[in-house]
Order: C-alpha cells, then sequence, then structure tokens
C-alpha cells in the first residue's frame, strides 16, 4: 500500500501541472491530450526538474482512467450497434492486424533484430489505442458512422491483442505455438465474452431499470460505477485486459436504455481520471533513450501511420462504407497505445527481447498520439483531396461500390444465399489454413527432409533442398487454385445476388463484372493478408508477398477495366436520367420523388439515383461541381442537372450550379443524405462539417 503522504503528492503534481498545461493548450487551441502528455515528460523521471510524481502511484490511478474512458465508450456504443457493424469491423481489423503484423516483422528484420523481436515489433505496431481514440473523438465530437465503425475495430483489434499476447507468452517462455494452443486461448475468450454476455443481458438491464426508477442520481452513480468495476475486476480475474471489461460494462448497461441517465453522471469522473492516464504515458517518455533509438523510432512511426491508414482505408472500403469513411477511419486509427505497452513490457520482463524495444514502443505510441488529434481533423479534407485526385473511372466507381454492397446487405437476408456463401467462405478458410499449415510444414521440418534426402538418396545439399521445396510447391498448388476458384465463386454468386441478372438485354453487366472483381480482390486480401502474416516468420525473403502482390495486381488491372466499362454505363445511363428529369421538369415541380422510379429499375448498379432541388438559398448556388467537392465530402455523386430553359445535361466538374437545379443524386443512402444536408445548408461561406463522421 502506497503512502498517503506520497500517494497525496503524487496526485497533487499530476494535476497541478496538467492543470497550467492543458490551459496553455486550450488557448493555443490545441487537443489538451497533447498537454497531459507534456505534463507527464515534466513531472517523469527523465529530464532535469524538481517535480518528479510517484510512477507507480501515477499508473495505478491511470489504470482508473483506462476503465471509465472505456465504460463511457460502451455507454455510447451497445450490443446491437455492435452487431450491426461487426462483420464489417471484423473483416477490416483482420487485414489491418494481418498486414501491420507483417510489416512490423519486416522492419524488425530489416534494423537485425532477432526473429522474436521482429514478432514483438510486428504485434506492437498492429493495435491502435482506444483510450487515446475516445479522448480525441470526444474532444472533436465526432459521431455518426465513422465513429460506430472505429470503435468495432478497436473492439476487434482489442480481442486480437488479447490472442497475441497469450501466443507471445508462448514464444516468449520457449514453449513455441501450436495450433492446440491457438485453439484453446480462442475458446476461453469466446467462453468468457459469452458468459458475460449471456448473464449480463439477463441481469445488468434489469438492475439498472430498477435503479433508474429511484431517481437519484447519486444512487445512479453509484449502482452503475459498482456494474462497470465489477465486470472490469472479473475480466481482470480471467486473465484478460480490465478495458474489455469496461466496454462490455457500458455496453450492457446501454441495453436498459439508460446511458442518457448515466453517461454525464460518469463524464466528469472519466475526465478527472483520463487525464491521469495521458500524463502515465507522458512518465515513460525518456528522450535520452528516444535519441539513442531516433532511427527505430522514425521508422515505426511512419510505418504506423501510413499502414494503418492504407490498411484501414482499404479494408473499411472493401466492405462497404464509401471511399469517405474509410480515409477517416484510416486516419483515426493510425496510432498505438497501451496494448503496445503490454507488449513491450512482457518482452522485456522475459528476455525474449532486448530492454530497447519498450522505449521505442513508448517514444512510437507518444508521436502517433501527437499526431492523432491533428489527422481526424485533416480526414473530411483527406479524403476529398484523394476522391478528386482520382482518375475519373475510379471516382465513379468508388462513388457506386458502397450502394452495390449495400443493395447486397440487403438481399444477403436470404436462407439460401447466407448458407451457399458460408459454406464458400469455409472452402476459403479452409484452403488458406491447409496452405499455411504446408508452407510452415516445410520450412520447420526443411533441415530434416534434406538430411533424409542426402542420406537415403544421395543427394547433395542443394538439390535435396530444391527437392523440398518442389515438393511443397506441389503440394500448395492445388490449395492456392482452390483460393482463386472460391474467390471468383464468391464475386460472381455476390455479384449476381446484388445486380441480377435482367430478361433479354442485361443492362447490369457493367456495374456487375466491376462488383465481382472487387469481391474477388476483398476475398483474396481477406484471407491472403493474414495468412502473409502468419507465414512471414518462417519463411526466409518475401516469396508469399510476391505471389500475393502479383495476384491483387492482376485483380487491379481487370479492376481498371472494369471501371473503366463502368464509367461508359454510367455516361449512357445520365442520358437515360436526363430524359426523365426533363420529362418530369416540364410535368412541374412538386413531383421530383417520383422522377426517376423507372430508371432504377431500367439502370441497375447506378445506386437508386434520388432527385434533390436545390432551394435559391443554398450555398452551393453559384459554385461549381469541383469546388463543392460533393463526392468528396459526402460519398455522393451528381449524375444529371435539369435546369429551366437549357434542358437537361451531363455535369461536368467545371458546371455552376444555379437556383432551382434538379440534381440527380447517386450513391449509398448515407451518402444522399448527407448529400442533401450540404446541399440544403443556407450559409454562403463553404460550412465546416459539425461532425467528422457521416451523419446517419
Amino acid at each position: 500500500m502506497h503512502d498517503p503522504h506520497e500517494f497525496l503528492k503524487a496526485l497533487t503534481l499530476v494535476l497541478a501541472v496538467a492543470a497550467v498545461t492543458t490551459v496553455i493548450f486550450h488557448r493555443l487551441r490545441q487537443p489538451v491530450v497533447l498537454g497531459y502528455l507534456l505534463a507527464g515528460v515534466v513531472v517523469g523521471p527523465h529530464v532535469p526538474a524538481p517535480l518528479v510524481a510517484n510512477g507507480a502511484v501515477v499508473q495505478g490511478l491511470s489504470e482508473l482512467g483506462i476503465i471509465l474512458l472505456m465504460y463511457v465508450l460502451g455507454l455510447e456504443f451497445s450490443l446491437r450497434k455492435l452487431l450491426a457493424v461487426g462483420p464489417v469491423a471484423a473483416l477490416t481489423a483482420a487485414i489491418e492486424t494481418s498486414l501491420m503484423l507483417w510489416l512490423g516483422f519486416l522492419a524488425g528484420r530489416a534494423f537485425g533484430w532477432s526473429p522474436r523481436e521482429s514478432l514483438f515489433a510486428g504485434a506492437l505496431v498492429a493495435i491502435s489505442s482506444t483510450t487515446i481514440i475516445a479522448k480525441t473523438f470526444g474532444e472533436l465530437r465526432v459521431g455518426g458512422h465513422l465513429r460506430h465503425l472505429v470503435v468495432g475495430i478497436l473492439v476487434v483489434e482489442d480481442l486480437v491483442a488479447i490472442l497475441l499476447l497469450a501466443l507471445l507468452t508462448a514464444v516468449a517462455s520457449g514453449r513455441g505455438l501450436s495450433a492446440g494452443q491457438l485453439a484453446l486461448t480462442a475458446g476461453r475468450l469466446a467462453g468468457f465474452l459469452a458468459g458475460v454476455l449471456v448473464l449480463g443481458l439477463l441481469l445488468v438491464p434489469r438492475a439498472m431499470r430498477v435503479v433508474n426508477r429511484l431517481d437519484s442520481a447519486e444512487t445512479t452513480l453509484v449502482a452503475s460505477l459498482g456494474i462497470c468495476f465489477g465486470i472490469s475486476l472479473l475480466a481482470a480475474r480471467f486473465g484478460y485486459s480490465v478495458a474489455l471489461g469496461a466496454f462490455l460494462a457500458g455496453s450492457l448497461v446501454s441495453e436498459a436504455g439508460e446511458e442518457r441517465p448515466v453517461e454525464p453522471l460518469v463524464q466528469p469522473v472519466r475526465d478527472l481520471f483520463g487525464a491521469i492516464f495521458f500524463v502515465s504515458v507522458g512518465l515513460l517518455i525518456d528522450p535520452a533513450l528516444v535519441a539513442l533509438h531516433w532511427r527505430a523510432v522514425l521508422a515505426l512511426t511512419l510505418l504506423v501511420v501510413f499502414g494503418k491508414v492504407i490498411a484501414v482505408g482499404v479494408g473499411a472500403f472493401l466492405t462497404g462504407n464509401g471511399s469517405r469513411t474509410a480515409v477517416q477511419a484510416g486516419l483515426s486509427l493510425a496510432q498505438i497505445g497501451e496494448f503496445s505497452f503490454i507488449i513491450a513490457g512482457l518482452g522485456a520482463a522475459t528476455g525474449a527481447t532486448r530492454p530497447f524495444l519498450f522505449p521505442v514502443a513508448v517514444a512510437v505510441s507518444a508521436l502517433t498520439t501527437l499526431t492523432t488529434p491533428w489527422l481526424v481533423r485533416a480526414s473530411p479534407a483527406a479524403a476529398a483531396l484523394l476522391d478528386r485526385k482520382l482518375p475519373r473511372p475510379l471516382q465513379t466507381f468508388a462513388a457506386l461500390y458502397g450502394s452495390w454492397v449495400e443493395q447486397l446487405r440487403g438481399r444477403s437476408r436470404r436462407p439460401s444465399l447466407a448458407a451457399r456463401v458460408r459454406r464458400m467462405a469455409r472452402l476459403l478458410l479452409l484452403d488458406a489454413a491447409l496452405l499455411a499449415a504446408v508452407v510452415i510444414g516445410a520450412a520447420v521440418e526443411m533441415g530434416r527432409a534434406v538430411r533424409f534426402l542426402r542420406a537415403h538418396a544421395g543427394l547433395d545439399a542443394t538439390l535435396a533442398r530444391g527437392a523440398v521445396l518442389a515438393g511443397a510447391a506441389a503440394l500448395s498448388a492445388p490449395f492456392c487454385l482452390g483460393l482463386l476458384r472460391t474467390a471468383r465463386r464468391i464475386g460472381v454468386v455476390l455479384g449476381a445476388a446484388a445486380l441480377p441478372h435482367g430478361a433479354g438485354l442485361d443492362l447490369a453487366a457493367a456495374p456487375r463484372r466491376a462488383l465481382v472483381v472487387s469481391l474477388q480482390l476483398s476475398a483474396l486480401a481477406m484471407v491472403g493478408v493474414p495468412l502473409l502474416a502468419v507465414t512471414q516468420p518462417f519463411l526466409p525473403g518475401v516469396p508469399v508477398a510476391a505471389v500475393l502482390g502479383l495476384l491483387l495486381a492482376v485483380l487491379g488491372v481487370g479492376l481498371w477495366r472494369s471501371a473503366t466499362n463502368l464509367q461508359g454505363h454510367v455516361q449512357a445511363g445520365a442520358q437515360l436520367i436526363v430524359e426523365a428529369l426533363a420529362k418530369q421538369a416540364r410535368a412541374g415541380a412538386g413531383e421530383e420523388a417520383h422522377a426517376l422510379d423507372d430508371m432504377r429499375r431500367m439502370l441497375p448498379g447506378l445506386g437508386e439515383p434520388q432527385p434533390f432541388r436545390l432551394p435559391p438559398a443554398s450555398h452551393a448556388v453559384g459554385r461549381s461541381l469541383a469546388e463543392l467537392d460533393l463526392r468528396g465530402l459526402t460519398g455522393a455523386t451528381v449524375l444529371a442537372i435539369a435546369r429551366e430553359g437549357q434542358g437537361v445535361l451531363v455535369p461536368s466538374a467545371a458546371e455552376v450550379l444555379r437556383e432551382g437545379d434538379l440534381l440527380a443524386l447517386a450513391g449509398t443512402h448515407e451518402a444522399i443524405a448527407a448529400a442533401r444536408e450540404v446541399l440544403a445548408d443556407e450559409r454562403r461561406a463553404p460550412p465546416p462539417p459539425r461532425r467528422v463522421g457521416p451523419s446517419v
């Protein structure tokens, strides 16, 4: 137990210095989380300052900050919302963590680190920081679908981190890994989650409804925090993160419908201990060690920022979130945090890594924490810039792809289609698992097989090694072909479900072809990238990466050709939409809602175009489509414009909007709703978005 005076001294130093630094950063209009980090450096033991706080006391208090931050996040993100984004978040997180594991491992080997150190390096750059994102999103008021998607990815990442900790513990202890250990670890985690959720759903919502009927804020606060800390302690007793337990507690309380009275009561306590958590991160920053290993710190920082932006962005886009949300999600998750400290600390404590890796992890976390608020703030502009820089065919494809996936989700609820897709997904996973087993088995048993061939077949070492590699390639070939065939079959089946073949002339051929290629690309990426991460530690060089890259490049060329054909399809469709809008314009205003009904049936794949008449007071009046950047801001695109006196036209980027223009908007329902909101805005100046994420 800590000395009470030492506890009071540490708390006083932390809060006093944090108050000064946060006031400065607030006056400078910078995120206060940066002030907390600076306060940690000032009161830490690594700078020549007379203010040194007790690190053990601060670390203990910071644990409360993690719990409360995650609890409030759970209150805002109920289990229903988690299940809604669960598959999308899981697939995106699988691509991201696998790619970052692979890149981190390669970076470690490039620096001359041992295979175990490189494996730890890959693990520590794979997991983003839930607490930093929660704090940043709270300060910047990020909401909507973006927040739900990012939080869902973070929850899946935390589950992946728990598995990584269990596997790295086995590596560090010298026991190695086995399929049995991996299955046992995953089974224990699934059992814990199932038990907590089942019992929690039976007890927690009922208990919170009873407490809330007492109409006592004090009782509600105490009861809700009791549930929070109780489930967090339960998670810790089972060997899992207290952050995971706190998030589950918040989700269970929100299921009672009582998150609104609880959340404002908990927030002041959360802010206090959340500040202490970020100060504790600053305590770990040692400028001398950072300077000593600055090359590794810089390389891993760049790897985290650019790698996560690309990995999350690609994963989120392929799962149908649109280019705007995908870019914003990638920029939001470009940091590492608390799990990285735990992973690096495990390596140092067990001797699996040299002591340098822990300060490197802390420095990378500090630098990426510094950049996170700016990246989140810049994400809408970055998404808009990316959209402007894309070639025209890819702009059209990106605008319509989300609407195709949206249609597919609605039709995938059919039992026969769902069962067929699940069966093909199992075959895909089976081929990937068998291929990984062959590659890893050949790598592990290479020496024994070479000795056997030299002893019994009389081959020299080079020929024996070549024979083993040839045998492994022969065994791998059927599984590689199986992956390609199954991925193609998945693309064809899902493409036909989203955009069915019509009778006679197939008007959906061009969009369906683009969708099929993109779904094949998605399927291969979702199994190929994890396969790459699993097999890379056992292979010299990057042979698997080269094969996967070649396959993705071939599909990428096919996607470009399909996108070019799609552009022609959209231009032809826009002419028909022009005629429909012109006919409706002649019929009189007020009936725009029915203008495109026939066009949606005749032109499948154009994202169910919706009409919108530009109001006189809109800030879009007098601005070109390029200046407005509607597609970059919302993800929706303007297919056609009906204008009095000029008929109807297919717009270019230089087209200037006028009062009373009737626009045909295409995209997902969410993108069209966001576009309507932007176009209806009456402010003449370009309006800064009130939320970083799109509204839902």
